[in-house]
């Protein structure tokens, strides 16, 4: 039987985001900013629904059709941040990804000094939906010096520093020699706050050497050589997306 029904419509930040042009919170401020025409029409309200058939332009650049959503998985070296570009000229994850990637979006960020497993999706609905949820953080991370029994006390209870409360920590110590000066500790999390480890490690007296993000909800950072991207199998993902 032929199929007569419609294309069903969507609001236009979430199309814009499910191309992988951004998140749908970032794909809103873009259209309040006058960067958005629907159908040669300029919009400055997300309130607006579209279909498949709709021409959409953001910043000048026609929307690609939505595609079926895929999932990467990339070690990101220390030294380059999780952005587009940098008004201080640094190296960003954008100027070493393989040049036959897909447009993708970072799922949360990693900061400048930290590495291993970003998660990259060419949807952005999804990345915030990953970003919303309550999948766990998993760190490696090296202190100098060994942490008191006070001060892991205090990191698994949770505590405000600087006007922000981090959340109770999964955390403990990696066997290590006795005559070493840096010790690893393997962090769990459920929430992505900006330097959340470094600064909460800070406020019980430590200082973080080194920062390594091994996993991310089902993810994990697994062998992947540094600066490599290995994409998701569709199955895999499908049966994550389920399974959250």
């Amino acid at each position: 039987m032929e199929n007569n029904q419609s294309p069903k419509p969507e609001r236009i930040a979430k199309r814009i985001a499910a191309a992988g042009v951004c998140s749908r919170r970032q794909a809103e401020t873009l259209i309040e900013e006058g960067k958005v025409s629907v159908n040669g029409k300029i919009i400055t309200s997300p309130a607006l629904n579209v279909i498949l058939d709709d021409h959409v332009v953001v910043q000048g650049k026609p929307l690609d059709a939505p595609q079926q959503s895929r999932l990467f998985r990339f070690h990101k070296p220390k030294g380059c941040l999780c952005t587009t570009k940098d008004p201080e000229g640094r190296q960003t994850i954008y100027d070493i990804l393989p040049p036959n990637l897909p447009r993708v979006v970072s799922i949360g960020r990693l900061d400048f000094n930290s590495e291993g497993l970003l998660l990259l999706t060419t949807d952005g609905a999804l990345a915030e939906k990953w970003m919303r949820g309550d999948h766990e953080r998993v760190y490696r991370v090296r202190v100098y010096g060994q942490l008191t029994d006070d001060s892991l006390a205090r990191l698994r209870k949770g505590l405000k520093t600087k006007h922000i409360f981090y959340k109770p920590m999964k955390i403990e110590m990696e066997p290590t020699e006795k005559s070493a000066r840096n010790f690893w500790y393997r962090i769990t999390l459920t929430e992505g706050k900006n330097r959340e480890i470094r600064n909460a490690i800070e406020a019980v007296g430590g200082q973080v050497t080194r920062l390594i993000r091994v996993a991310y909800g089902p993810a994990d950072l697994g062998s992947i050589p540094r600066k490599s991207v290995v994409e998701v199998p569709q199955n895999q993902l499908k049966k994550w997306q389920k399974e959250a």
